[in-house]
């Protein structure tokens, strides 16, 4: 029994229903301790006016009827880091591997498309990330970062001078794997999705405080934010204040807001929780000039940028057809689902996956599904997963 408000308690066959519902409704288990989860319980009562957790528990059931208070509930109680570059590896075989690959496979056909979805994408950082890393090697969408010359990125001794393979696909003067003459024909369309409305809240906005983006080249800062609540006082630095300010001086058109594609479970719940990119990854220091001395900074995503992706929430355990990708990211989600929602959820990334087309896991994270037709890809020490040109609908078989 824990104690929760004033003359209230909740018994332990109480948290143990609100764990199994919560597992039932998302696949999702609560693997906190009971006291933490009490916690979290008594919080919500107050928040929400419930007299007791069998009211909460009457809510959760009739979730169906409105599908925010479930997520609503799981606000705060799941916790899943999220940053900037947080799976260097996997960005990197994305810039430096995987999309050469796919322009190679695609180019011949003419204009052609290349749709990401990055499932569990929390705050946005990692859907964004995906969009840097691409605008790294595809000069001409989004924002270019580099030179086109195929000679720029080596010394004359032969020398690798570019750190893009150490850093996640992202370096100062990173060189373009395709052509620029004619990447102009693609459509890159990123998918970001989670289960939480409060974190894609956070993604649609694109703002991130300055911290959130500490160890990434300053360069690769410039080209993709513009920094806000600077030293001169703007908007007395309320990020929010200062968001609508500069929105209304934003150059360009188009801020990416439009709400398709997807979303996700095990994912951060607030703006806050990005940790940013340890320096040990291979980044340079962010100066002065990227707003980096200011701790009251904020930096706000670019609309050549932002245009390149879309949020919304799902909850990846509900069969929804949301389209084919050719290339999905599920960084840690797995592990906060059963093993039978991990199964059913890798059939379905399979099926929504394009031919030739690539499945991102962390790489703690093991395909549990034998049945599945992958192949296990490495470059540079990071393994992903090719799902075969000839693969059927079917999972493969």
């Amino acid at each position: 029994m824990h104690r929760l408000m004033a003359g209230t308690t909740i018994l332990e066959h109480e948290l143990s229903e609100l764990r199994l519902l919560v597992e039932r409704q998302t696949g999702i288990l609560l693997d906190c301790p009971n006291s933490a989860l009490a916690a979290h319980v008594s919080e919500y009562l107050e928040s929400q006016e419930l007299e007791s957790p069998a009211a909460l528990l009457d809510r959760l059931r009739a979730s169906d009827q409105d599908p925010s208070v479930l997520p609503g509930f799981l606000d705060g109680v799941l916790n899943v880091n999220t940053g900037f570059f947080r799976h260097p590896g996997a960005m990197n075989a994305l810039a430096r591997q995987v999309i050469p690959q796919l322009y190679a496979r695609k180019s011949d056909d003419g204009p052609c498309s290349l749709r990401i979805w990055s499932a569990g994408c929390g705050t946005g950082e990692e859907a964004y990330s995906i969009a840097m890393a691409l605008c790294s090697v595809l000069p001409g969408n989004g924002t270019p970062s580099g030179s086109s010359n195929g000679n720029s990125g080596r010394e004359k001794d032969g020398k690798d001078k570019n750190p893009a393979a150490r850093s996640g696909g992202i370096a100062e003067n990173s060189v373009p794997s395709v052509s620029a003459q004619t990447i102009r024909d693609w459509s890159i369309h990123i998918v970001g999705s989670d289960l939480l409305r409060s974190a894609i809240e956070v993604a649609e906005r694109g703002l991130y405080p300055q911290s959130a983006l500490a160890g990434l080249p300053p360069a690769s800062i410039r080209s993709c934010f513009s920094k806000i609540g600077s030293p001169t006082g703007i908007s007395n630095g309320n990020p929010q204040e200062a968001l609508i300010a500069l929105n209304g001086m934003a150059n360009g058109s188009g801020n990416g807001s439009s709400r398709s594609g997807s979303s996700s479970n095990g994912s951060s719940s607030n703006g806050s929780s990005s940790r940013g990119v340890r320096n040990g990854s291979g980044y340079g220091a962010v100066d002065d000039s990227a707003g980096n001395s200011n701790n009251g900074a904020h930096l706000l995503v670019k609309p050549r940028l932002r245009s390149l992706v879309t949020f919304n929430t799902m909850n990846l355990t509900k069969p929804v057809y949301i389209g084919r990708f050719d290339c999905i990211f599920c960084m840690d989600v797995l592990p906060h689902l059963s093993r039978a929602q991990r199964t059913a959820l890798l059939e379905r990334l399979h099926l929504y996956l394009e031919p030739g087309g690539y499945l991102f896991l962390s790489q703690t994270e093991k395909l549990s599904a034998s049945n599945l037709n992958f192949r296990a890809e490495t470059f540079d020490g990071y393994t992903f997963h090719r799902k075969p040109l000839a693969a059927s609908a079917a999972y493969g078989r």
